[in-house]
């Protein structure tokens, strides 16, 4: 039965209701032909369960067991085959969990009906058959086993690309599938007593090695409808081999059946498949019906060449370990390490050189999932220390500029050996202490040791001649408290420059256990100082202190325009990378697939309650489909699980502190009090000791009825109608905000006209919202969300060095194809920044200054004199002429002239508000970074929305490959 994925309690309801009316029809229309010449029926235990994962084990056991017992005891009375369909990977083991409950259930003693169903491309495959022949034996009854070669290939593919797995579950060679097919049908034709064989393929070969392999043993084929019958019209019938092929045929309505079909289309037509290799008349017959245990043993038993391993998905560095959530070895050493990590920690300032005792303010660090509980203490810096720091960084600190890119590399790759080497301890701070769930948690180290190795990758490739910059102030959000903190001290320190490291308050414990975990890794204490305390004061301090060449800032718009605001005071023009929040919504149109549209929603909005910066904030639904989205989506939401982040079935911990809450809870009653519609979820009592802040619909009928970000589990809902796109993409522009932005559709011509027209740094098309990869997915944007460059991206690193590129790097005229996991297409591009003040005293400067705005893509914004006529007129470029180009809302300012009055243009641009404006000094012989004159973009397109990887099912075999295991 198609479209067999339960999002809600009444999808699983509905799909109950339709098996047990399935199954009482299958009984009438067999008319007692029994369980081996009669019909059965597969079902899908995530069709029965909206939450049919690991992590929710428990409830899983407990609310589907009888559900699966109900349509069990059914089948048994009509003598129906009940067979157990495959699931992914991560799922198999919850599968025979329950299998095993079921086959034990001394109701259905002596009913032999019960199936299940093994995919060989699993490399547990053979282990399974074993288990399954003991199940069998232990419980006296006899199992229907469907063999198959496996449906979820690609996706198995990716998940463990993306999850940072140390393999594949599936072997990566359609004929190591093929083998250990026979091997899994000769195990289970040995066992007749626990086992009856039901073999399904369209493949010859398998099919004639089967029947060679039976004998006269009981078993059955199977085909799928539509496919192979010509081939099965050679097998069945007494006239022919005499064997019965039951045909494996889906039902549903025509939207459940499209996907279906598409998928079995990308599956059945891959290049390695038998069904399109049989009607290919290039392929030799002798080559069509080789045998495959020759085949593979030519491979030496070498996976795929072209499919390298989840470590080494990236050319220039390794992909950062992961925990695979659902192995049940990897959760039990979790749980071990996790119980022996420190109960306390405690955290101060970590100078680069010994100092009298002038510590600052004691302040204890809860947990914010339950602040009666103490997690640490932290000594905020004074100061007097601040001022030492600062002293030390530019003086024993600069010994680390000298260094050579590959020695600082070489210690940010040891560093990054260190994070995943005591993971767990990191990932027991993030836990208690900013209330990442465990998954999050993992995405910290994960990272964080992704940014070291990024950033030590390219120091060595392209920085050996650079100059670093100086003392760089790092000051990191609560909401990455691990992986943006190492993010921008890998930066600041593989450009070879000093750092003065701010955590948040709220999370020095983990920025504490980093940089002494940098330092173990070879950083010299004078080139990296932990000075932990508030803002106002230690980050205020440093910002201030003129010996600081720039400030690496995340945190909201507000503060940074302050830090920009400081800056600008300075003549000597410190650099000032600031990424800030967003408004962030996505646009789904009537051909979105919903229940995709409903998945990557729920993680968009309300994974990490909600507090990422990229978090989804503004749903935009197409009419058409508003109501039955909604449903959906208020359905999901109910089953989600609030409540302590250590525990594994948590989807949404705690905000961070009660100013968070109470400006959510303002939030929420504002938009009451206005007549909106709100849907929230009821806190669980255990919640009651933390900060937590229940996950929350609002409709809004504007964007512009959100006055500024809301950081937090709140979404709100707007509805457009069709042909109201260019509107609604303008008012989304209007926000100022220009952060992340997704796309839900199955139109091409939708995602290009979205894409050229939305203001975002990062877009993604038909997937969710969140988790950027570095290096993949370079983070930032522009407008109020940021200055550039882009963090995890090829340009960051220039930024923090003194040489400035003169050249316009790639991604200007095309869109650079960036390295990724399969199924999904990632690229970045520079966009011109828009309008750029050209200020210059005389006509060659000015020159220069047009030149480079038309280079970049720009409108030249020109005082009105001849000279800029002059230019106007010559120069191949877009030029405005106006009274003033500083009142003309400039994007960027180009200067030539005096110190005295560049500095008077920056602090005036400084205390205008809006988005942080850069001024260059460009003229004839300083020709400026063209970087600085536009935006970066990165589009993810996840290309197998439509049904399937094709480039990925479609990779030829290289049999001969001897590549290492």
């Amino acid at each position: 039965m198609l479209g067999e994925a339960a999002v809600t309690a009444e999808d699983a309801e509905r799909y109950l209701v339709a098996y047990r009316d399935a199954i009482n029809a299958i009984g009438d229309a067999s008319a007692g032909k029994g369980i081996y010449d009669g019909p059965g029926i597969s079902i899908k235990l995530s069709a029965l369960h909206p939450r049919y994962t690991r992590s929710q084990r428990d409830r899983v056991l407990a609310e589907l067991m009888p559900r699966l017992g109900e349509l069990a005891y059914l089948a048994r009375a009509r003598d129906v085959g009940l067979n157990i369909d495959a699931e992914e990977a991560d799922r198999l083991d919850l599968s025979l969990d329950l299998f095993e409950k079921l086959a034990g259930d001394p109701g259905l003693t002596g009913w032999n009906g019960l199936g299940f169903v093994v995919q060989s491309y699993q490399k547990r495959a053979r282990a399974v058959i074993d288990w399954l022949v003991d199940l069998g034996r232990r419980n006296e009854r006899r199992l229907m086993v469907r063999l198959v070669k496996g449906a979820y290939w690609d996706s198995e593919i990716k998940r463990a690309q993306v999850e940072g797995l140390a393999d594949y579950p599936v072997f990566t060679r359609k004929v190591h599938t093929d083998v250990a097919y026979l091997a899994c049908a000769r195990a289970m034709l040995a066992a007749p007593d626990a086992i009856y064989p039901q073999f399904a393929s369209h493949n010859a070969f398998t099919i004639a090695a089967i029947h060679t392999l039976a004998g006269s043993t009981d078993y059955e084929f199977q085909c799928l409808h539509g496919m192979g019958e010509s081939m099965y019209d050679q097998i069945v019938g007494p006239d022919r081999l005499n064997r019965a092929c039951r045909v494996y045929a889906p039902v549903g309505s025509h939207e459940t059946l499209l996907a279906y079909l598409v998928r079995r289309l990308l599956e059945n037509g891959a290049n390695t498949s038998f069904v399109n290799r049989i009607v290919d008349p290039a392929v030799d017959i002798a080559e069509l019906v080789a045998d495959p245990i020759a085949r593979a043993w030519a491979t030496r038993g070498a996976p795929h060449p072209r499919i390298p391993r989840p470590a080494a998905l990236y050319a220039d560095h390794r992909n950062s370990r992961g925990i695979d959530f659902s192995d049940e070895s990897a959760l039990a050493d979790l749980e071990r390490e996790l119980d022996a990590a420190p109960k306390q920690t405690d955290a101060a300032p970590m100078l680069g050189r010994p100092a009298p005792d002038d510590s600052g303010e004691h302040t204890t660090i809860t947990n914010p999932a339950d602040r009666r509980e103490q997690v640490g203490s932290v000594v905020e810096s004074s100061l007097a220390q601040v001022a030492r720091a600062v002293e030390v960084a530019s003086s024993d600190g600069m010994a680390w500029a000298r260094t050579t890119a590959a020695e600082r590399a070489s210690c940010l790759e040891t560093a990054a050996d260190l994070l995943e080497q005591e993971r767990s301890a990191l990932l027991a701070l993030a836990v208690r202490e900013a209330g990442k769930t465990l998954p999050n948690a993992q995405g910290e180290v994960r990272e964080a040791a992704d940014f070291c190795r990024y950033y030590a990758a390219q120091a060595r490739r392209e920085l050996a001649d650079a100059t670093p910059r100086g003392p760089l102030v790092c000051i990191a959000p609560w909401n990455f408290p691990l992986a943006i903190f190492v993010g921008q001290v890998a930066a600041a320190l593989a450009a070879g420059n000093p750092v003065l490291a701010k955590p948040a308050e709220q999370t020095p414990l983990i920025a504490a256990a980093a940089v002494a975990l940098l330092h173990r890794a070879g950083v010299p204490r004078a080139a990296l100082q932990l000075l932990p305390g508030r803002g106002e004061t230690v980050g205020a301090a440093l910002v201030a202190d003129p010996r600081i060449a720039g400030v690496l800032f995340t945190g909201s718009t507000a503060v940074a325009r302050a830090i920009n605001g400081t800056l600008a005071q300075r003549a000597d023009d410190p650099v000032l990378i600031a990424e800030t929040g967003g408004q962030n919504a996505m646009i789904v149109d009537s051909s979105a697939l919903l229940e995709q549209v409903v998945a990557d929603t729920l993680s968009s909005a309300f994974d990490s309650a909600g507090q990422r910066c990229s978090a989804l904030r503004v749903l935009c639904l197409q009419h058409d489909i508003a109501e039955r989205v909604l449903a959906m989506l208020t359905g999901a939401m109910a089953e989600l699980t609030i409540g302590d982040p250590r525990r594994l079935d948590t989807d949404v911990g705690p905000v961070i502190d009660a100013a968070a809450h109470a400006s959510l809870e303002q939030h929420v009653e504002r938009m009451r009090a206005a007549g909106a519609l709100v849907f929230q979820l009821p806190l669980p009592g255990a919640c009651a000791h933390g900060t937590f802040f229940p996950p929350t619909l609002i409709e809004i009928d504007r964007i512009e009825a959100l006055s500024g970000e809301v950081f937090g589990p709140v979404l709100h809902v707007l509805r457009y109608r069709e042909g109201e796109l260019g509107s609604l993409i303008a008012s989304i522009n209007a926000t100022g905000y220009g952060l992340t932005h997704g796309i839900q559709t199955r139109i091409d011509e939708t995602v290009d006209a979205v894409c050229a027209q939305i203001r975002a740094g990062n877009i993604y098309v038909n997937r969710n919202m969140i988790g950027a990869v570095v290096g993949v997915q370079p983070f930032g944007g522009d407008g109020l969300s940021g200055t550039g460059p882009k963090a995890g991206g090829p340009h960051y690193l220039r930024r923090l060095v003194r040489e400035n590129a003169t050249a316009l790097p790639r991604g200007f005229a095309a869109p650079v194809e960036l390295p990724g996991p399969t199924g999904e297409s990632n690229t970045l591009s520079l966009w011109p920044r828009g309008r750029i003040a050209c200020i210059a005293d005389d006509e060659k400067a000015l020159h220069a200054q047009v030149s480079l705005a038309a280079a970049t893509g720009n409108l030249a914004l020109l005082t009105r004199s001849e000279a800029a006529k002059r230019i106007a007129m010559q120069a191949d470029a877009r030029c405005e002429i106006v009274t003033d180009p500083l009142a003309a809302d400039p994007d960027a300012v180009l200067f030539a002239g005096s110190d005295a009055r560049a500095l008077e243009i920056r602090q005036a641009l400084a205390a205008r508000g809006g988005w942080i404006v850069p001024l260059l000094r460009v003229d004839a012989t300083h020709p400026g970074d063209p970087l600085r004159l536009v935006r970066e973009r990165t589009v993810t397109i996840n290309t197998t929305a439509s049904g399937g990887n094709a480039s990925l099912l479609s990779l030829a075999e290289d049999v001969g490959s001897k590549a290492p295991r």
